[in-house]
């Protein structure tokens, strides 16, 4: 299966982040300026000495990954030659048309996705209608009593910060070609080496979660409730992750049946943006079915 063993982060909100993917390998800034010794260890985290941010080296590696071809004989047969002489006029004719330069290119663009009518972001912006009681129960008890924005702080409510929740990894809900020994299942300390890291994942951001429900990075749990409720119960799934790697404030959180319910609809609903589609654009110039051009999305698109 042409797949990762691990489950994709979304890709909404990444303005915000420095670094990327679960365990912050991509990205030569921020907390990853102390790892420049593990860098030479992967071709994919060789890029971090370029010193872009995470979304932008990731993207680099993920041309490579997905075989895009980027020259300036495709740019010239798809009309972007133009576009890119007018955004990298600095680069020299012959690095213009490059796989570095298209990964800028949709950065830039996946930078402008923000989820900004959520139902929180319209009340923190004076629309005091916005959200519901339960919502506003849940916000409070997610910023007070459970204590979930110890770890999910921000403007999108992620951070930097990489713990060990003992979730189970993803080999153990059906493959996808990964496995005990995988490196992917060993977290932060998969790319660091470092003992204390294993096993611990960085925190995501929380926007949008229902529109795929699979959750934590083995896509273990299948509800927001259920995530909740997990973090509730403080019991860790996965007895492979020693106990001095769980995370110090994962532990039971002694909230009422009533309580998880409001967080969950916080999280669920008042953190979700109905119109992300007004990101979508009309067209591209290669006629090309958006975001994908495979043979089954353009029937599933409706673009065939």
């Amino acid at each position: 299966i042409d797949a990762q063993g691990i489950r994709p982060l979304p890709m909404v909100n990444v303005a915000y982040t420095t670094v990327t993917s679960w365990n912050g390998q991509f990205g030569g800034v921020d907390v990853n300026l102390d790892t420049e010794p593990v860098w030479s260890n992967k071709p994919d985290t060789e890029l971090n000495y370029q010193g872009f941010h995470g979304i932008e080296t990731q993207n680099i590696a993920g041309l490579e990954l997905h075989r895009m071809v980027t020259n300036k004989d495709v740019f010239d047969s798809l009309g972007y030659t133009q576009m890119f002489d007018a955004a990298f006029p600095s680069y020299p004719e012959g690095e213009r048309y490059s796989r570095e330069t298209t990964a800028l290119a949709l950065s830039a663009y996946v930078r402008t996705l923000f989820p900004n009518q959520a139902p929180f972001q319209q009340w923190l912006q004076g629309d005091k209608l916005a959200m519901t009681d339960q919502q506003k129960k849940g916000a409070l008890l997610f910023f007070g009593q459970a204590g979930c924005n110890n770890c999910h702080k921000g403007p999108s409510l992620n951070s930097t910060r990489f713990e060990a929740l003992g979730v189970e990894d993803l080999f153990e809900n059906g493959g996808l070609g990964t496995d005990v020994n995988d490196t992917k299942n060993l977290g932060r300390g998969g790319f660091t080496g470092l003992e204390e890291d294993l096993y611990k994942f960085r925190v995501p951001q929380l926007y949008n979660l229902k529109d795929a429900p699979f959750y934590f990075h083995g896509s273990s749990h299948h509800a927001i409730r259920d995530v909740v409720q997990y973090f509730n119960l403080g019991i860790p799934d996965n007895q492979r992750v020693p106990a001095a790697q769980i995370s110090s404030l994962f532990r039971p959180l002694l909230l009422s049946d009533t309580e998880v319910d409001d967080i969950t609809a916080f999280v669920e609903d008042a953190l979700y943006d109905p119109n992300l589609q007004r990101y979508v654009p009309d067209a591209v110039l290669s006629g090309n079915c958006f975001p994908n051009n495979d043979y089954f999305s353009q029937i599933d698109l409706g673009c065939n």
